[in-house]
C-alpha cells in the first residue's frame, strides 16, 4: 500500500522507524547500519523529512539525533498511515476486541523500535480464549503478511513484568478503562 504511494524505500523505512513509535530516535550512521544502506541516501531522505517538519533534528556534538515531530499538524495522521501499513490496526480490531476480557495489548520487539522485521511481538493482558487467539492470529497474518508472535499474561504476571518494560520500546494498542 504505502510502497505504491511513496516510491523511495528509504523514506518508507524512515517513516516506519519514526512514526510507528514516537519515542524512536536515531543517528544517521545507526540508520545506515540498521537499513543496510549508504549514509548519503539516508541523509537525503532525513533532510527532506526534516525540512518538511516531520522530523526533529537535535545536534549533539558532531552528530544529529532524529525523532518524529509529534507537534507537527499531521503527526497523528502519519502515525495512523504507518500503523495501517504495518497492519497494527487489524491486530486491534480483529484480535484484541474479539478475544475475551483483554485489559491491555501492546507491541514490543522490532516493531516497537521502528523496524519492519516481519514478526510482530504482541503482548495481551487479561483472560484470553487461546484457541480463538490462535485462529484469529493466523487470519490476521494472512491479511497483513507478517507473523504474529504473542504472549498472554495474567494481570498479576503483567504487574511483575511492568517495572522491566521500557515504555519507549512498546507500542500501546489497547487499554480497557
Amino acid at each position: 500500500m504505502l510502497d505504491h504511494l511513496i516510491t523511495s524505500k528509504t523514506r518508507i523505512k524512515l517513516l516506519v522507524k519514526f512514526f510507528s513509535n514516537k519515542n524512536s530516535s536515531a543517528y544517521l550512521r545507526s540508520l545506515a547500519s540498521e537499513f543496510g544502506e549508504s549514509t548519503n541516501s539516508i541523509r537525503v531522505e532525513l533532510n527532506r523529512l526534516s525540512d518538511a517538519g516531520y522530523l526533529k533534528a537535535k545536534e549533539s556534538g558532531r552528530t544529529i539525533l532524529y525523532q518524529a515531530n509529534d507537534r507537527h499538524p499531521i503527526f497523528s495522521e502519519l502515525q495512523n498511515v504507518v500503523r495501517k501499513y504495518l497492519g497494527l490496526d487489524k491486530i486491534v480490531s480483529d484480535l484484541v476486541q474479539k478475544l475475551g476480557d483483554v485489559h491491555l495489548a501492546f507491541i514490543t520487539g522490532d516493531y516497537a523500535r521502528g523496524k519492519d522485521s516481519g514478526i510482530i511481538d504482541l503482548i495481551l493482558v487479561g483472560k484470553v480464549d487461546i484457541k480463538r487467539l490462535q485462529s484469529l492470529a493466523r487470519k490476521v497474518e494472512k491479511l497483513i503478511h507478517r507473523k504474529i508472535r504473542y504472549m498472554v499474561l495474567s494481570d498479576e504476571e503483567y504487574i511483575e513484568m511492568e517495572s522491566k518494560l521500557d515504555p519507549s520500546h512498546a507500542i500501546w494498542l489497547w487499554r480497557s478503562e
